[in-house]
């Protein structure tokens, strides 16, 4: 019996998931001086995850990362397998009979709630199906906004919620040459809203934003951000707090948007500070908020927000969540419901805390749904270090020819897409925004997909 790793029997490896977490785990492994194949499973037609179904669409140079992954995927030994959702069109248990080792790439699927009465009514919506929405994944192409509201809340203190705010104020003809969803394009040329509030538990000081986004925020055609001076007045702790250039540079920002006295404009960001969801108010639909006052505790670091039992109504017509993501359960593996996360020790899945042999994670599903796109680089050669160590020990699958899971899904009527086909998919989208002036026109459904290549 060969031993794993060698070019008569290769370590087989498949990983579940073809977004960042997916292609950077997936590099190390078809860079090693082991011999192995790489097939990447993704239940949409189309590869990349949020780095196409994320970015927002005046965000293009954050979509270069595609090239890279482009590389990866010319590799002889690396395959793409989209259209193919695993557990449905085949189990995990059937895949490990197939591949030596499984690499789960998940992402973190669902929107954490904020756990208040009324925010399942009508105008109340997870910031990330917005962000679907505008680009034309699939599960949103159906999601309606009353965009007739003038006033939007955003509860949330990321770049997510920088995202929807931005393009929810910026005027349609600057997003008219971006690959925007045209659906979406449509809807915001007729959008009436004229007020966005982007609310935050704790200050300005703990914010998420990243620099380069909290500062383009300031240049909205005919949108004023504010803030109001006493709100970014930090106390000791939160004063202590700042201490990066990137920190202290927010907080500059916010003073200089604080300082500014600029002529009436259109459109308004409000940036609010130190207030908790307390419930979702309305007949029938989202009519206003109401927010408990919070004070910080605790030390530098470590200050939790603490509510003061003061309450504040913020009248709106549309209220987004943007307060994380949660991964979710993955049937026939252990599941950390409180982390939302597989458990894990350097990426090995762990069961009773031990290592469930072959079985790994990387990206959201193993570390939680934090930092950026290259964030997940580092994490997912740091899976694909454990599983290249593990490699000696690790049992052969009973079934290692490469065909042989592709023949079971023909079998079952599923239509593996190709990474050639894909290219195809590619091609047809920026086509069709060529025509419309643009660098593509997604399409929004997976038939349409599947029709450019059947």
């Amino acid at each position: 019996m060969h031993l794993l790793g060698t070019t008569d029997r290769p370590l087989r490896v498949a990983i579940i998931g073809s977004g960042p977490a997916g292609f950077f785990a997936a590099e190390p492994l078809l860079k090693s001086h082991l011999h192995c194949t790489v097939d990447m499973f993704d239940r949409l037609p189309v590869p990349f995850g949020l780095v196409r179904g994320g970015v927002a669409p005046d965000h293009p140079k954050i979509r270069g990362a595609i090239r890279t992954f482009e590389k990866l995927a010319d590799n002889p030994r690396f395959a793409f397998l989209g259209n193919v959702t695993v557990g449905r069109d085949v189990s995990l248990d059937e895949m490990r009979h197939f591949y030596d080792a499984i690499v789960l790439a998940t992402g973190a699927e669902a929107d954490r709630p904020m756990n208040v009465t009324g925010e399942d009514m009508p105008g109340c919506h997870a910031a990330f199906s917005f962000v679907g929405w505008y680009n034309a994944h699939p599960d949103f192409s159906d999601c309606t906004f009353d965009l007739s509201q003038e006033t939007a809340v955003i509860v949330g203190a990321g770049n997510v919620a920088l995202d929807v705010a931005r393009i929810l104020l910026t005027p349609a003809d600057h997003l008219r040459h971006t690959d925007i969803a045209q659906h979406a394009l449509d809807a915001l040329a007729e959008s009436r809203v004229r007020e966005v509030h982007i609310v935050a538990r704790r200050g300005p000081a703990q914010v998420k934003f990243s620099l380069a986004d909290l500062k383009e925020m300031g240049a909205i055609p005919g949108c004023t951000p504010v803030v109001l001076e006493e709100d970014i007045a930090l106390e000791d702790a939160s004063a202590k707090e700042i201490d990066t250039p990137d920190l202290q540079r927010i907080m500059q920002v916010f003073g200089e948007y604080a300082a500014a006295r600029p002529a009436p404009a259109p459109r308004g960001l409000f940036f609010r500070f130190l207030l908790s969801p307390h419930s979702v108010q309305g007949e029938g639909r989202v009519q206003s908020a109401v927010f408990e006052k919070n004070r910080l505790a605790g030390p530098p670091f470590r200050q939790s927000a603490e509510g003061t039992g003061d309450l504040v109504l913020m009248p709106c017509g549309l209220l987004f969540r943007s307060i994380g993501y949660h991964g979710v359960p993955i049937p026939g593996l252990p599941f950390s419901e409180q982390e939302g996360i597989l458990p894990n020790t350097l990426g090995r899945v762990e069961y009773g805390g031990r290592p469930m042999p072959g079985v790994y994670a990387a990206g959201w599903i193993k570390r939680g749904p934090s930092g950026q796109i290259g964030t997940n680089k580092p994490d997912g050669h740091e899976t694909a270090k454990a599983l290249l160590a593990d490699a000696a020990s690790l049992p052969p699958c009973p079934e290692p020819d490469p065909q042989a899971l592709r023949a079971l899904l023909c079998s079952r009527g599923v239509r593996a897409v190709s990474f050639d086909d894909w290219r195809r998919i590619d091609a047809a989208e920026k086509a069709r925004g060529a025509a419309a002036g643009k660098p593509r026109e997604r399409f929004s459904r997976v038939e349409e997909m599947l029709a450019v290549i059947c």
